[in-house]
């Protein structure tokens, strides 16, 4: 009998022969590159530093397009955004100390976001590793330390034979459900020395699968047939395992209405009777899903913003299906179903009967009235026109990134993302400045495709340097600017609890004037041309900028009370 481990793949021919004559100047950097393009790389993105040099030289020399950055974490960002939209692993060049330092920020946010990027950083000379402190130049006592608690996985490779291996492990782990960020460092000699190592052929790209155990789904399948009022909620790992159509007809089947969560946004259709949107943030929502007898949770730990600031506390059977081990049953006692939510919902479309309820859409739209009416009782109406606006201009595939401002804080709630995949935030960390550069790593995942990217005037400061990375690349982007004069969100927030404000208010520059010095086109608007002004920018190849003026507001929370 042959068992799988006993195979053995023969080399062919033309590998022998390249094994046997290895190009001459070959360095530990070409190591690097030539494992990244047998795993079906072809753009990364990043900048140099000094210890990384010969790694950057590996790359011009090689087939891979290079988007270089003006700061380690905007290339971070851009990495982020280029692994959501083509669902690829993203290679992101970084180099020792500081330069991989910057980048922490970025790799947070894609750990959060299960983006799958691979930081591939230079280190030390290898005698310095270990706690050496040798002096050398970015010297850090323990550099990957800074970055275990961030990502999924660290991979050492110490000499010129281990970087293959590294390398490529590291790409399995990024794209292993869930997928993440990993670290990869490899000492800055170990890159610069000449290899006799021949070309790096025969790595495999493809991840294990994460399958539901079908005992779990049967009983899922049960509990959801045989359920009353049964509601999906619907989280960003919809999206990352592309498992909307399984959503749909799920929902579809069992009659259950579906609220997505604001990194779900797009997993199910806006204007479908079943659908509750995305109005998380809001206590009749909130009753809703209390309301239900079986509640099943597809892709979402239920966190804090995915629960109404974890005021949400369910009234009946949980069903939580999640590729993430440390989320099952962390916010709640429930079935946990530790799968990839299209694999998950496969098995439960295999085995879920119809469950007739003629009552489900009325249901929805009573529910859907009643946030309506908080909102009407508010005077909203400039902020939902503004929203409204960009929902007019930008094309229906079109993608869009929103920085942490008052305008994508309604976008959670309220935008209509259209299509899965199209609508991205930086909501699973918090931080500013992702928007212009996740957009900008999005446009080169998709040429041609006219991207969106809006930002505050504050969150705007963090990225200005990446109008010149636009420009260089002629990258089709559009950057809204909402100028509110400040930290908008914080000002709500210091006013609201303290009666007063400290450090949110902004000396800014003319962004207008400050894109036109980059040579990048810029208009400023009002909300009344907006519509009209957006549409032009994003129809117009490369990049532009749009300044919006005004002070939106926020609805009212209903979590506090």
């Amino acid at each position: 009998m042959t068992h799988d481990h006993d195979l053995v793949l023969r080399p062919t021919e033309a590998q022998t022969a390249a094994a046997l004559s290895p190009p001459p100047g070959r360095t530990g950097g070409d190591l690097v590159v030539e494992t990244l393009q047998g795993l079906g790389a072809t753009t990364v993105f990043g900048l140099p530093g000094q210890h990384a040099l010969p790694l950057f030289d590996a790359v011009r020399r090689s087939g891979l397009r290079l988007i270089a950055l003006r700061m380690e974490n905007n290339a971070g960002f851009a990495a982020d955004a280029y692994g959501r939209i083509t669902g690829e692993a993203a290679p992101l060049l970084l180099s020792t100390g500081p330069g991989a330092l910057t980048s922490l920020a970025a790799l947070q946010e894609a750990a959060a976001a299960s983006a799958p990027v691979v930081a591939i950083s230079s280190q030390v000379p290898a005698a310095g590793l270990g706690g050496g402190r040798r002096g050398h130049l970015h010297e850090l006592r323990d550099q990957q330390a800074s970055f275990r608690d961030v990502v999924k996985s660290v991979h050492v490779a110490r000499t010129a034979s281990q970087i293959p291996s590294a390398v490529a492990a590291a790409w399995e782990s990024a794209l292993t459900a869930p997928p993440g960020p990993v670290w990869v460092e490899v000492p800055a000699d170990v890159l610069a020395a000449e290899t006799v190592l021949p070309e790096v052929t025969g790595v495999d790209p493809s991840p294990p699968e994460l399958a539901p155990r079908p005992e779990l789904t049967a009983l899922a399948a049960h509990w959801l047939e045989t359920a009353s009022r049964p509601v999906i909620i619907a989280g960003g790992g919809v999206v990352r395992a592309d498992a909307a159509k399984k959503l749909r007809q799920l929902a579809e089947r069992i009659n259950a209405p579906v609220v997505t969560t604001f990194g779900g946004k797009g997993a199910f259709p806006w204007t479908h009777p079943l659908s509750l949107q995305s109005w998380l943030e809001d206590r009749h929502m909130t009753d809703f899903l209390e309301d239900a007898d079986v509640l099943l949770v597809v892709g979402s730990g239920l966190g804090e913003l995915s629960s109404n600031y974890h005021t949400f506390f369910p009234g009946g059977r949980v069903i939580q299906i999640e590729a993430d081990l440390g989320k099952l049953e962390s916010n709640h006692p429930a079935l946990g179903i530790h799968a990839d939510a299209r694999l998950a919902l496969m098995a439960l479309l295999e085995t879920v009967g119809e469950r007739p309820d003629p009552w489900a859409p009325e249901r929805v739209r009573m529910v859907l009235g009643e946030i309506g009416v908080r909102l009407a009782e508010q005077d909203l109406g400039a902020e939902l026109a503004v929203l409204g606006a960009v929902r007019q201009a930008l094309p229906d595939r079109s993608p869009s990134f929103w920085d942490m401002t008052i305008l994508s804080y309604w976008a959670w709630s309220a935008f209509d993302a259209r299509h899965p995949n199209t609508m991205h935030s930086a909501q699973g960390a918090g931080g500013l400045g992702y928007a212009f550069p996740a957009a900008l790593g999005a446009a080169a995942a998709e040429p041609g495709t006219p991207v969106l990217a809006v930002s505050g005037d504050g969150g705007a400061m963090y990225s200005l340097a990446e109008l010149a990375t636009a420009r260089q690349h002629g990258l089709d982007v559009t950057w809204l600017i909402v100028d509110d004069g400040g930290y908008g969100i914080l000002r709500e927030y210091m006013d609201q609890e303290y009666g007063a404000t400290e450090a949110t208010e902004l000396v800014r520059p003319d962004f207008t004037a400050l894109a036109a010095a980059f040579g990048v086109p810029a208009v400023t608007t009002t909300p009344d041309d907006l519509a009209t002004d957006l549409a032009k920018s994003l129809a117009t190849p490369g990049p532009s900028v749009v300044v919006l003026p005004v002070r939106l507001r926020m609805f009212a929370a209903t979590h506090l009370g």
